[in-house]
């Protein structure tokens, strides 16, 4: 595959032929915040409509199996877009795919919060996840290129910052919009976020036209584009469905599993002989450092993504809390994240992801052991420590884990690179949710038979006080026992966090530019 000069991609002024110094310089920082700004938008999106659920359901007289689609519907078209990216970017160059992904995801949330029904709503969320879905690679394959090896790590604190923030300033900002202005807001939001983001890059995201030769590697991979994408739409929405549909045991399910599985499976094969002309370069795998890293992140995503389902859920059912104040509860973890990502970023660049994952791992195990342990009356203050331990150990764990993904491969390799690690986290918490989705619905059905399995999540926000007195204690031992098969998925991490690297990148180690 040829690929543009990365010198095209470097922040305006730079010379190519000048080692970019450890620190990170003021254009590359303001880079980093443009493509923050876009990027914040689809990472709340993926968790802001959770809180509104219950009032989509009322206004637009639908039950919890079809509202959830709300949910579904953009996942699955983040899941579909991903494998996308890299050759979008390397036909058309990272700016015109940002830009181009920001305006349909500004549209798509136009078009969601003026919805009439719940079949517009779906559709139109679908639009909106079809956008949001490139915004993060091709943010990170910006970056990367433009911040260079030696600095990969820094770069990432950046990145990661909407990544982890979001998932708890989503349930925050969504509550407080749903409770106090109107669901629409939820969607509504977007449009100014989106219109200064679209500002932000006309003016700071480096120009760059991708290939323009004519050549093979321009042309898309279609056989590719019908195995990948339709293979991660399959196995998404049946993890999806197991947490409806009697568990990972339904036929139902079992059946879009293996449809997806097959799929994947049949992609390899294609992928070797198409090499790097494939949608997803499956030979990056060979590299040890970055298939173990990419293990961790699969890991990653099922700790931070399926931790997300159980926490506000534990806060509104078991405790009674509204969506507004089970937001607010998850703060502590996002300021330890945000404590945690600089010093990791460091650390990373200097001594290597193998010195700091997995202390990060440890302090996520450590975090996670008081939910472990939660009854019906813990300790607001433990559990708000115990997720700012947590918050410290995901911003140990997340972004040097990508860090070192990429940082031994060439800069020819980043894009698509960039794209299969957030295919993965897209995976992972798919994986996650779904599973701990199962296991706590069941686990409240053994304690509570005439629940009916509600435990994933329908209608328990909607308990009565009086009722929820009765029962908390056995829905809080419920959710006790999911957070130790949630614990067990984080510790599973340390085994390939201690195969990470153990050095930092120095010069001499910079893979040689392309070109």
């Amino acid at each position: 595959m040829t690929e543009s000069p990365p010198a095209k991609l470097a922040p305006p002024g730079a010379g190519a032929a000048d080692p970019p110094s450890e620190k990170l310089d003021r254009q590359v920082i303001v880079l980093g915040l443009v493509i923050v700004a876009g990027t914040l938008m689809a990472i709340l999106d993926t968790t802001i409509v959770n809180v509104a659920l219950q009032t989509l359901g009322h206004d637009f007289d639908a039950g919890l199996s079809t509202i959830q689609w709300v949910i579904t519907g953009y996942m699955l078209a983040l899941g579909t877009v991903i494998p996308l990216t890299g050759w979008a970017i390397d036909r058309f160059g990272g700016r015109r795919v940002w830009m181009s992904s920001i305006v349909l995801f500004v549209l798509g949330s136009a078009l969601s919060g003026a919805a009439w029904n719940i079949e517009s709503l779906i559709a139109f969320r679908v639009v909106q996840g079809l956008g949001g879905g490139m915004l993060m690679p091709t943010g990170m394959a910006i970056l990367t290129m433009a911040a260079g090896p030696r600095r990969i790590g820094r770069i990432m604190s950046i990145v990661g910052v909407p990544m982890l923030l979001g998932p708890v300033l989503g349930p925050v900002l969504g509550g407080w919009l749903v409770q106090d202005v109107d669901w629409r807001w939820i969607f509504f939001v977007n449009l100014p976020v989106g219109a200064a983001a679209l500002a932000l890059a006309w003016w700071k995201v480096p120009h760059e036209h991708g290939e323009r030769d004519g050549r093979a590697s321009t042309a898309l991979d279609l056989r590719g584009l019908f195995l990948l994408p339709p293979g991660f739409v399959l196995l998404i929405y049946g993890l999806s469905t197991a947490s409806s549909n009697g568990g990972f045991g339904d036929a139902a399910t079992i059946g879009w599993l293996v449809a997806g599985l097959v799929l994947l499976a049949l992609f390899v094969p294609h992928s070797l002989q198409r090499k790097e002309k494939s949608l997803i370069d499956v030979r990056l795998f060979a590299d040890r450092t970055f298939a173990t890293a990419s293990l961790a992140i699969f890991f990653v995503g099922i700790a931070l993504l399926g931790s997300m389902l159980l926490i506000p859920l534990y806060y509104q059912s078991a405790r009674g809390e509204g969506a507004l104040a089970a937001g607010l509860l998850l703060v502590p973890q996002g300021l330890g994240a945000a404590t945690a990502m600089p010093f990791a970023g460091v650390i990373t660049d200097k001594f290597g992801a193998g010195r700091i994952v997995p202390v990060g791992i440890v302090l996520l195990c450590v975090g996670t052991v008081p939910f472990a342990l939660v009854d019906a009356d813990t300790s607001y203050w433990l559990l708000g420590s115990a997720l700012f331990v947590r918050g410290l150990g995901l911003g140990s764990t997340m972004m040097p884990t990508m860090s070192a993904a990429l940082v031994t491969l060439n800069r020819a390799a980043m894009s698509r690179a960039s794209s299969s690690l957030q295919i993965l986290v897209q995976l992972g918490g798919s994986v996650g949710t779904a599973l701990l989705a199962v296991i706590l619905s069941r686990q409240i059905n053994d304690r509570i038979p005439q629940s009916g399995g509600g435990g994933g999540g329908g209608g328990m926000g909607e308990i009565p006080d009086r009722v929820r007195e009765q029962i908390a204690p056995k829905l809080a031992d419920a959710f006790g026992s999911t957070f130790w098969i949630s614990l067990a998925l984080t510790a599973v991490m340390i085994v390939p966090a201690l195969l990470l690297p153990r050095r930092g990148v120095h010069a001499k180690d910079a893979p040689p530019p392309v070109g």
